[in-house]
This record gives C-alpha cells, sequence and structure tokens, in this order.
C-alpha cells in the first residue's frame, strides 16, 4: 500500500459514494438491501507507538444509552471480524465496530472486503440493539 490516498481512490471507483474529511480520514456512505438501509464506514489511518501506519476502519453501532453491555460482549466474543469498542461521536458515547490493519501488506481487494463486512455487520448489530432503527 503506497498511501492512504490510494484507498480512497480505489473506493471510489469501486462505486462508493465518498467524503473526506481530512487527509486521514475517509467515509464510505455503505449503500444495504438495495439502498432501503445504510451504513456510514470510516477509515482512518492510525500510528502505533512505534510509528508503524495502520488502517482503522470502523462505524458507528448505536449510543451507550441502554446498550446491555454483557449482550455486546457476547457478540464480540463470537465475531470472527472486528472488535467493539465505544467512542465518542458529538459529545455522547457510541458502540462502535472496528478493525485495525497494518498498511504495510494490505492491499486494496482487502480494504473494499473490510468495508462491506465491517458494514454488513455493523448495520446487523445496529438493527438489533436499535429495534430495527437505520440511525448510522
Amino acid at each position: 500500500m503506497r498511501d492512504f490516498e490510494d484507498i480512497r481512490e480505489y473506493l471510489d471507483g469501486a462505486g462508493h459514494e465518498l467524503t473526506t474529511h481530512d487527509d486521514g480520514m475517509v467515509c464510505v456512505e455503505l449503500s444495504l438491501e438495495n439502498g432501503r438501509r445504510h451504513q456510514a464506514i470510516f477509515l482512518t489511518r492510525i500510528p502505533d507507538e512505534d510509528g508503524r501506519a495502520y488502517l482503522r476502519v470502523s462505524t458507528v453501532v448505536a449510543p451507550m444509552t441502554g446498550v446491555d453491555p454483557r449482550r455486546a460482549l457476547t457478540f464480540n466474543w463470537d465475531s470472527q471480524v472486528g472488535h467493539l469498542a465505544i467512542g465518542d461521536l458529538d459529545g455522547v458515547p457510541h458502540l462502535q465496530l472496528c478493525e485495525n490493519r497494518p498498511l504495510d501488506g494490505l492491499d486494496l481487494a482487502e480494504v473494499h472486503r473490510l468495508v462491506l463486512e465491517i458494514g454488513g455487520v455493523g448495520d446487523r448489530m445496529e438493527r438489533t440493539l436499535s429495534a430495527g432503527g437505520d440511525l448510522f
């Protein structure tokens, strides 16, 4: 992987609706179920403590208000893809599904697969935790 711009260009060329927030973040507006549902997927470049570059693919699932943490952690244990985290969204803690991968050796097809997988799993979690809602 040469740089983060390669990821943006590849996903744009794959027909996804993209918004760029800055040099280090891209949002993919993923359309699901023939346009009946949508999920925003965020791709960010993050460094580890040694300066190694990682790609974080994440999606907001639900506000933490009313979320049963045991249910979320059980899902996390059973999931083969991604992990759950709490991230701040406009000052409110939200449950997020994310996956971090080293940029070294990561190819563009794998990035696309991660976007689709995190988006689909995140949407299923959102539907489950919000009684069928589609907020994100």
